[in-house]
């Protein structure tokens, strides 16, 4: 007769800590998704942006590596996406797509804290017609509707399918640099 009084108890409690979880919380019981410590989206004003050193692509065909770091200059913020790039020639421009395999983090930077990521390129033919003859890069983050523009001094851009629209370069994830 005491296995009943036992299996109550049991329910009780188990009842009890249901009940607990997280009623008024609308985040859904994740208390991270609602702190303000996850900061906002990051804006490219507030971030000192420094473009290069590069590994130029030093001829037609060649590959080139261009690394991008930006470092917070404000308040706590969140990139979450990959970077927006867009390669301006003087009377065109094309966007890139993101490395192939390569998978965006959400990551929240504080003040003064490094994110970096990777433009890869392959270097086109001077003049040639299936070349873009690239004079800055525009840079925007994900979420934020501006850009900031960078002279471009690596060479023109190798398009795809013998098209300059469609250039054959690529940007990187976002990573956290440092500690």
């Amino acid at each position: 007769m005491r296995a009943a009084p036992l299996a109550v108890t049991a329910l009780a409690a188990a009842l009890l800590l249901t009940g607990c979880s997280g009623d008024g919380d609308s985040s859904g019981g994740d208390s991270a998704a609602a702190s303000p410590s996850n900061g906002t989206t990051c804006r490219i004003g507030a971030m000192d942006v420094e473009v290069g050193p590069a590994s130029v692509a030093p001829a037609a065909g060649d590959t080139g590596n261009i690394p991008v770091t930006l470092t917070n200059q404000s308040a706590d913020c969140t990139l979450d996406g990959f970077p927006g790039i867009d390669l301006n020639a003087a009377d065109s421009s094309a966007s890139l797509s993101p490395a192939e395999g390569a998978k965006a983090r959400k990551l929240t930077l504080a003040k003064g804290t490094v994110a970096t990521f990777t433009l890869t390129y392959t270097r086109g033919e001077a003049g040639g017609k299936a070349s873009l003859d690239v004079k800055t890069l525009a840079i925007g983050l994900p979420g934020a509707d501006t850009q900031k523009s960078f002279k471009w001094s690596y060479g023109p851009v190798q398009g795809q399918g013998g098209s300059a629209d469609h250039p054959t370069a690529s940007v990187g994830a976002f990573t956290q640099a440092g500690d």
